[in-house]
């Protein structure tokens, strides 16, 4: 398999390195962008391509790693190519394999094929992806294929509906960065208890990455602690007392998703009380 990226952007360049150091025959770049292909091929010690062409011509299967909104434009493009035989994938967390439409009657395959992980450094973050669960949809003809290739990287990978995507995409905004929104709310929650915006900010790291990392080494019930978890009636009234009316809606919403795992945690304790008290806080 002779594998090419189509865009040298941050994803380009992390599945890049990552395939290469794993031994997969990456052939090299195409990109809008001559110095990124050049800057990209170099980084990987793979080819730069000046034309798109030339990469389809070198390659049986293309990641087109570009934006979202993009695919399809560099879709269109590609079909002026003979694509006869090649396996098409993007990386695109919400969209399915479907962007490429009509790709069977060019005798092509068509995947998605997703990290659930956050490229935040082109230059760094390959080192992070070992650690990233995948998932893939697409032709049923070379599926179990392209699930092997990655199973071969060493990542757990799982097959997902085309019809799927967008829910899932969204469960990893919940997971990623709506966490950074609740941070917000809560540094802003110090600050309204008197204290300096810098300190308010700070002072949650600590707290905030010591749960993230047990969460991650133990798993979800036996990392989780608080009021909650305890059936702790009285802290959690006083709590949705002095709570506004977003902070109170956030917090109700959120401790009845504890519920379920708090009761995994401790089978024996008695959580109705509780649940009773949060669903009259959400109808109040």
């Amino acid at each position: 398999m002779r594998i090419g990226f189509i865009g040298a952007g941050k994803v380009g360049f992390t599945l890049g390195k990552y395939l290469v150091e794993r031994d997969m025959c990456v052939s090299g770049y195409y990109s809008r962008s001559l110095r990124s292909s050049k800057e990209a091929a170099e980084f990987t010690k793979t080819k730069y391509y000046e034309s798109l062409e030339e990469l389809v011509n070198a390659c049986d299967t293309l990641f087109l790693t570009v934006p979202d909104g993009s695919i399809r434009e560099v879709y269109t493009k590609l079909l002026e190519s003979d694509i006869e035989g090649k396996i098409l994938c993007h990386c695109s967390g919400a969209l399915s394999s479907e962007v490429f439409s009509g790709i069977q009657m060019r005798g092509a395959y068509a995947y998605s094929i997703h990290p659930i992980f956050a490229v935040s450094d082109k230059l760094t973050s390959y080192r992070d992806l070992s650690n990233a669960y995948f998932t893939i949809e697409g032709d049923k003809e070379r599926l179990e294929e392209m699930t092997e290739l990655i199973r071969h990287l060493g990542n757990p990978v799982s097959v997902i509906a085309a019809d799927q995507k967008i829910r899932y995409h969204a469960t990893a905004v919940f997971a990623s960065n709506l966490v950074t929104g609740l941070y917000g709310m809560a540094s802003q929650m110090l600050c309204d208890c008197g204290l300096d915006a810098e300190f308010a900010e700070h002072a949650l790291k600590p707290l905030f990455s010591y749960n993230a990392s047990n969460l991650c080494a133990q798993g979800m019930a036996a990392s989780l602690t608080g009021p909650v978890e305890r059936a702790d009636i009285q802290t959690v009234e006083e709590h949705l007392e002095v709570l506004t009316p977003q902070e109170k809606q956030v917090y109700t919403q959120l401790s009845k998703q504890l519920i379920p795992i708090a009761e995994k945690k401790n089978p024996g304790r008695d959580y109705e009380p509780l649940k009773e008290l949060l669903a009259g806080a959400e109808q109040s």
